[in-house]
């Protein structure tokens, strides 16, 4: 993807980094796969605040995508790579021979005019799906099946990948994209290929009105706060307020999240930090 640098002819433009979109062929999306999307403004079911700093915002439409990939052995061809305000990555839709219409997330390198098909025993190129077991080791691979028939769980952000390590019996192993390595049965389906819009990162928002867009309302720092209001709150002056926490006083950094007995921890052979698990 390419990314564009906006010149500076008003505040909000000077430090603005944006995406080109050199890769969208279109901004109409398919209306049969369009569904209503109602934003809640950080509100519960009573109406209570749940969430903070969350509000306003475009409204946005949900595209349905096809995650499972379970329209075995029919060929489908690109028609558009779109954008799609649910999420980091790019979409593609997809026209199958049958006439139905499915979008997926677009890998780097498709494009419109491109066939895909996904099977048991499709060629691991890029678009395609098909279990891991039967892609031969290195495949770069997203959109990875935790579980057979459940749907895509893994690496469905922009500019993500696994990689296929190894195979086992039941197993293949892969490298994560946080670089763990990790077991999946080898049953479940994945689609070869990098996630698109790799540059995601790279953008800057250049004025706080576009987070406004997104809603996202502004938010304040805890350390700016009272002691009755935040643990890193108080303090003569500008103090820094000690050890990052939450609200409730849970430590922020340096704190292990997963839990101990979880049942997919033997499935984890390797931790993100090299650390090896038994």
């Amino acid at each position: 993807m390419a990314l564009r640098k906006f010149k500076p002819t008003t505040a909000g433009t000077r430090w603005r980094i944006g995406n080109a979109y050199a890769e969208i062929t279109t901004n109409i999306p398919e209306k049969s796969l369009l569904e209503n999307q109602h934003s809640t403004g950080g509100r519960n079911s009573q109406g209570r605040r749940a969430m903070r700093y969350i509000g306003g915002g475009n409204k946005t439409k949900y595209r349905i995508i096809d995650f499972k990939r379970n329209k075995q052995n029919i060929p489908a061809t690109v028609a558009t790579i779109e954008y799609d305000p649910n999420r980091t990555a790019f979409i593609a839709l997809l026209h199958y021979a049958d006439g139905e219409k499915r979008y997926i997330l677009a890998p780097q390198g498709l494009e419109v005019g491109s066939t895909v098909i996904s099977g048991d025993n499709v060629a691991p190129e890029v678009g395609n799906a098909l279990p891991l077991k039967n892609m031969p080791l290195g495949t770069v691979v997203h959109n990875i099946e935790m579980q057979p028939g459940k749907g895509g769980a893994i690496a469905r952000s922009a500019g993500t990948y696994a990689q296929l390590a190894n195979k086992e019996e039941r197993y293949a192993i892969l490298k994560m994209p946080s670089g763990e390595l990790r077991k999946v049965l080898s049953a479940c389906i994945a689609t070869v290929g990098t996630i698109s819009n790799s540059d995601h990162q790279l953008q800057s928002m250049g004025k706080a009105g576009r987070n406004r867009w997104k809603g996202i309302r502004p938010r304040t720092r805890g350390v700016v706060m009272n002691p009755v209001d935040h643990p890193m709150g108080g303090g003569e002056g500008r103090a820094s307020g000690g050890h990052p926490r939450s609200r409730t006083g849970k430590y922020a950094k340096g704190e292990k999240t997963r839990s101990r007995t979880k049942a997919s921890n033997k499935l984890i052979i390797q931790r993100k930090n090299g650390k090896k698990l038994s």
